[in-house]
């Protein structure tokens, strides 16, 4: 057991006294070129339902919870594409990003919404203040978050504000 413990420490003050391996810089050509990507990062929310966006420079595919949106139904993929139809411009800068959606929470109509904000905001936010002043003048809620949230229930009745009813006889 000590020639063991002996041994083992022989090793180790041997490989101390061997000089260091020298470390050689990779020339130029040989490291690999990072290419540096613009991705913008959005959200909206609308009632419960919380949507985040993200757009890197590409050939116009929007995916919505890794979906594509073209397998969604009619009504909530108009609603969700409401930003980028405004206008020509909007389109061309649509159809120059991809843009993935994902959203969680709430019911699928204010997912819709949610997501329709989120993709209006990476549009005016790519272009600029003239494309933000458009979409403002055609629906604000695009832009801005819906502020209303649902008022939560109280003890004395069936809702928020309504009473139980009472009788007299």
């Amino acid at each position: 057991m000590e020639e063991e413990k002996q041994e083992g420490k022989e090793s180790i003050e041997e490989k101390k006294k061997k000089p260091a391996a020298k470390r050689t810089r990779k020339s130029p050509a040989k490291q690999k070129e990072v290419v540096k990507v613009k991705v913008i990062f959005t959200k909206s929310k609308r009632k419960r339902s919380i949507a985040r966006a993200s757009a890197v420079p590409g050939s116009g595919i929007i995916r919505v919870n890794s979906m594509l949106i073209g397998t969604m139904p009619e009504e909530v993929r108009t609603e969700m594409l409401k930003g980028v139809y405004i206008s020509d411009a909007a389109k061309q800068i649509a159809g120059g990003l991809d843009i993935s959606v994902n959203i969680h929470g709430g019911g699928v109509s204010s997912q819709a919404q949610a997501a329709a904000g989120a993709i209006a905001r990476v549009i005016a936010e790519v272009g600029g203040e003239s494309m933000k002043s458009i979409m403002i003048e055609y629906d604000r809620r695009l832009i801005k978050d819906d502020p209303r949230r649902v008022e939560p229930k109280k003890f004395l009745g069936p809702k928020a504000r309504a009473r139980f009813q009472t009788s007299y006889r």
